[in-house]
Order: structure tokens, then C-alpha cells, then sequence
């Protein structure tokens, strides 16, 4: 399915074997935004390969593309909560919640230069004509200290942005997700904090 967005580019949601064909630009644009804050991701490409074909495999999961003609410049991901891995189910499972009930929102990622022109909306309407049925939709951000030394002295969370589109913070759910960050030799953990919004 596809729509035109804000910005003139192409939003096209894509499930299954449709999407196969842009796993290899998907995880390289994947790998050059999270080197950015607050990720800092130092990312691997066969990894994130092998990490995207869950979007392939997963009954109702979903590639949300943004397109400049044929180039790929931005993606989000999705996907039923309860398909999820038991990290992130965890902390759902813990407070007795229905996981069953929650439709899960991956990354987001866009090239920079493709800012600003509305895409982010387009990627939430585009997951949440997807969590169609679900009871709530939620996805969790990455918490790094505000004295972070790699934090650019122009970085504007996304937190005001976020709160716009209906998603409210939940300080009790949390999880945790390990990677490597830029020049560290291991992967360490990280916390990251759900955001939720009722459907």
C-alpha cells in the first residue's frame, strides 16, 4: 500500500516477501542514522540484515518505506508486541498487562535531508492504520544522560514531538537492549523508556 506524503516523496507500507528487496538499503541507512545521537550505534550490516527479515517473517508485521523515486530514504518498523523478544515483552508482562493486546513500533530512521518535510507523521499513521484492532501502540527510546559527552550542543529530543502525535512516557517500563557504540571495543546495555498511546 501506498500513499503520497507531506513532503511529495512516497509512504508504502510493505509486509512479507514484498519487502525482502529493501532489506540491503534499509540496514544500510539504519546503520548510517543510529551513528548519530542518541544511538551511537557502531552497526554491522549483516546483523541488521538478519535483524530486518523478522519484519518479513512476523504475521502482521510491516516496512514502512519512504521513497524519492526509487531511492530509499527513510523506513520505520512494526510489528504485534507478543512477536516480540522477551525483553521487550518483559516489562508489559510484569505490570499484567495483555501483550496480545499492544501493537509494538520499531526504529525510525530518515536521512537527514529529508527532514522537516513530514515523513515522521506519515511513518505514525502508516504504523497505526497497521495496529488497526490493537488496543494500544506503543515504542521505547533509548535514555542517555544529558552531560553525554557525545550529545551535540544542538540536539532537540524527540520527546515534544511524540507527545503531539498522543504518546505519553511510562517512567515503569522500561527495557533494556545491548549494541556497541561508536569506537567502544563490546556491546554494553542500555535502558530505554516506552512511550504508549490508546487506539
Amino acid at each position: 500500500m501506498s500513499m503520497p506524503a507531506p513532503s511529495g516523496l512516497t509512504i508504502e507500507t510493505l509486509g512479507g516477501a514484498a519487502a525482502e528487496t529493501a532489506l540491503p538499503a534499509l540496514a544500510r541507512l539504519r546503520i548510517e542514522v543510529f551513528r548519530a545521537f542518541p544511538y551511537l550505534y557502531e552497526g554491522d550490516e549483516a546483523y541488521e540484515r538478519a535483524y530486518l527479515r523478522t519484519y518479513l517473517n512476523v504475521p502482521g508485521a510491516a516496512i514502512v518505506l519512504a521513497k524519492d523515486g526509487a531511492r530509499i530514504v527513510g523506513a520505520a518498523t512494526c510489528l504485534p508486541l507478543a512477536a516480540e523478544t522477551p525483553n521487550v515483552r518483559k516489562p508489559f508482562l510484569d505490570a499484567g498487562m495483555d501483550v496480545s493486546r499492544i501493537f509494538y513500533f520499531g526504529e525510525s530512521v530518515l536521512d537527514p535531508a529529508y527532514r522537516g518535510r513530514g515523513v515522521g507523521v506519515a511513518f505514525f499513521k502508516a504504523r497505526e492504520a497497521q495496529a488497526s484492532g490493537y488496543a494500544r501502540s506503543c515504542f521505547c527510546a533509548v535514555q542517555r544522560p544529558a552531560d553525554h559527552p557525545l550529545r551535540p550542543k544542538t540536539y532537540v529530543p524527540l520527546d515534544e514531538f511524540w507527545r503531539h502525535r498522543g504518546y505519553r512516557p511510562r517512567e515503569d517500563l522500561t527495557c533494556l537492549m545491548s549494541w556497541k557504540d561508536i569506537g567502544e571495543p563490546a556491546e554494553t546495555q542500555k535502558r530505554l523508556t516506552f512511550w504508549i498511546k490508546d487506539l
